[in-house]
């Protein structure tokens, strides 16, 4: 897999604003390839966590439909200058990538 994931994390108030580019071909399975006629093998995220200071924050399960090159922004309530993002994910194929940010 190539490069992770980049994460940038902001605070506003007492919320922290986290959006992550995920770098991933997300191939549904469904498009057949332009050479040989043949169907590309799905090869998707399907499960996703965040945690902020090692809490579980959010929790996804994905499936094909989710594009590629995933973009995915939440909000923390609670978080403070300092804390610790880190996003981890799976692919149907058990390869993971992770990325980590401090929140600014």
């Amino acid at each position: 897999m190539a490069e992770g994931m980049k994460i940038r994390a902001t605070l506003q108030g007492d919320v922290a604003d986290v959006k992550a580019l995920m770098n991933h071909i997300m191939e549904t399975g469904l498009r057949k390839d332009a050479n040989t006629g043949k169907l590309i093998p799905a090869h998707f995220i399907n499960h996703v966590v965040a945690t902020l200071n090692g809490k579980t924050v959010l929790e996804a399960q994905w499936g094909a439909a989710v594009a590629k090159n995933p973009f995915l922004g939440f909000r923390v309530k609670g978080a403070k200058v300092g804390d610790k993002i880190v996003i981890n994910a799976v692919d149907n194929h058990g390869e993971k990538m992770s990325g980590e940010s401090a929140i600014v």
